[in-house]
């Protein structure tokens, strides 16, 4: 039976604050530290990243689990697959930063470092998109396939940011931690870029284990759209630098002069590219 939007609209409700309490819950800190970075903006921006990937993961959990049939069985795998989406996004989440950053996140975010906040904040939206996609079912069965293709997609998510951010002559935990807001934009709009593909890679039924990577490796390379991007549109087209295979003047412009306004453009335009790619694609 199809649920009806009244119920699923609930089911997103409760979902949404039980997963926003649990999360708030979990990172409650002493009132004397709680005062002191109460106006700290990298903190903030952290928060934003966390908040916007709970709301995708609730409300994927919903649609991807609640079939009607009943309440209770409803209620019960909307929670398990809800509750492990929010575990693995949280521990994920951190520990991808922590490699960017090289285990200093904690130190930045506490000395009010807006970068580090900006790119801890979009990892977890970028976290939020692959593990929306990732997550889906109403049995045993399905919670197993989703942990086995969200490890596969988080492995994806890393080694193609990765790859991409070689492509700059900087280094983007040096330049974070110098509080480049220039570069922190960069880096987020790109993983939020690649989540987005990653995450239409993931879409479809399981059919079989050949038939479903086949699927998934066939969509991956949609990825490399985002390398014209950076070097042709950006780099060439709006700053008139010099075609080049990497560097270049958009490095120059977000190292040397921090030009927050193209980092942002840079950003802006992996995540529009990818979603024009992927709703064409759909």
């Amino acid at each position: 039976m199809e649920p009806r939007p009244l119920y699923l609209g609930a089911f997103g409700v409760v979902t949404t604050l039980a997963l926003l309490t649990i999360l708030r819950f979990a990172q409650r800190r002493p009132a004397a530290e709680q005062e002191r970075g109460a106006e700290n903006p990298a903190r903030a921006m952290l928060h934003v990243g966390q908040m916007l990937a709970v709301f995708m993961v609730a409300a994927a959990a919903v649609k991807n689990c609640v079939q009607g049939a009943g309440v209770l069985r409803d209620v019960a795998w909307v929670a398990a697959f809800s509750l492990v989406a929010l575990l693995l996004l949280v521990v994920t989440g951190r520990v991808g930063i922590q490699l960017l950053m090289q285990s200093r996140l904690p130190h930045e975010i506490d000395r009010r470092n807006t970068a580090a906040g900006v790119a801890a904040g979009a990892h977890y939206v970028a976290c939020g998109i692959v593990t929306a996609e990732a997550f889906g079912g109403n049995d045993a069965r399905g919670l197993l396939l989703s942990l086995a293709f969200y490890a596969l997609a988080m492995l994806t998510l890393h080694l193609f940011v990765t790859l991409f951010r070689a492509l700059t002559v900087y280094d983007d935990a040096e330049e974070i931690r110098g509080e480049n807001l220039a570069a922190a934009l960069s880096y987020g709009g790109l993983a939020i870029g690649v989540a987005l593909i990653v995450g239409r890679a993931l879409q479809g039924d399981f059919v079989s284990w050949s038939v479903s990577l086949r699927a998934y490796g066939a969509s991956l390379p949609i990825v490399f759209a985002l390398y014209p991007v950076r070097q042709l549109f950006v780099q060439s087209l709006l700053l008139g630098g010099r075609l080049s295979l990497r560097g270049g003047k958009l490095d120059e412009a977000i190292q040397l002069r921090r030009s927050a306004g193209l980092g942002a453009l840079e950003g802006t335009s992996y995540v529009a590219t990818a979603l024009a790619v992927t709703r064409l694609l759909a």
